[in-house]
């Protein structure tokens, strides 16, 4: 049996698709999504719809991410965010057009059943964007910093690798968990589209929204999978571009 994380998706059910099919997943294998299920290319209800369906026959573990948070307002309070709109929120406004107010339902249900975070046997932490206490999760003052946070990111990205664990410059928050998996900031933005790893940091969320691939890890292993690069699979459409 087999750990697999998945980065953020946005909206592209192909690219869900591909990585399933090349991982070989089966109902043996625990998936653990990291959020942000929508906002980008055309198919964020058709996400949703297989992700509901998927929990059905595989052990899911789903992770709520910023855009799926701002996805619930919309759908429950008919909440207008023009920020939102204008990053990855416009496709998922005209998507949901089609789509009939028992499914909303549905989705709304799905959505509300999110995990701020998943914590394993192994004192592995899955979140999608971070977390600022010093001492851990649950410990954490503003939630919304679950799904929000890069300051955890920026962090490991700029710290002193000769630095040892024990040493007193040395955050602390890092030292909590065996292994952090996060999403929310795309390895892109440092010319990498593959999962990397800063300190004990693996992010997987390789540019899906962007130009990039959708990746599956085996948290075990390392071993990973991934998907066409989002634009060839979605030729006539701008994604988060």
């Amino acid at each position: 049996m087999r750990t697999l994380v998945i980065g953020d998706i946005h909206g592209g059910l192909r690219a869900l698709h591909q990585i399933m099919e090349r991982a070989n997943v089966t109902p043996k294998d625990t998936l653990i999504f990291l959020g942000d299920y929508v906002d980008g290319w055309s198919q964020s209800p058709q996400v949703i719809d297989y992700l509901i369906e998927l929990k059905t026959t595989h052990n899911c573990i789903c992770i709520l991410g910023n855009h799926d948070e701002l996805v619930l307002e919309w759908l429950e309070k008919s909440k207008e965010n023009l920020t939102w709109y204008n990053h990855g929120g416009e496709s998922t406004v005209l998507a949901y057009s089609k789509v009939d107010r028992k499914t909303i339902k549905r989705h709304i249900e799905f959505l509300k059943t999110l995990k701020n975070y998943h914590l394993d046997e192994q004192n592995r932490l899955f979140i999608h964007a971070g977390f600022t206490n010093m001492n851990g999760v649950d410990f954490e003052y503003f939630p919304k910093l679950f799904y929000w946070d890069r300051s955890l990111w920026e962090t490991a990205l700029a710290l002193d690798k000769t630095i040892k664990t024990d040493h007193v410059f040395y955050p602390k928050r890092f030292t909590l968990y065996k292994e952090i998996y996060i999403g929310h900031t795309p390895v892109s933005r440092i010319n990498k589209t593959v999962p990397v790893q800063m300190a004990n940091v693996w992010n997987v969320d390789t540019g899906a929204a962007f130009k990039g691939p959708l990746t599956m890890m085996d948290v075990d292993t390392k071993e990973f999978w991934q998907s066409e690069p989002l634009p060839r699979l979605y030729p006539n459409e701008k994604g988060r571009n």
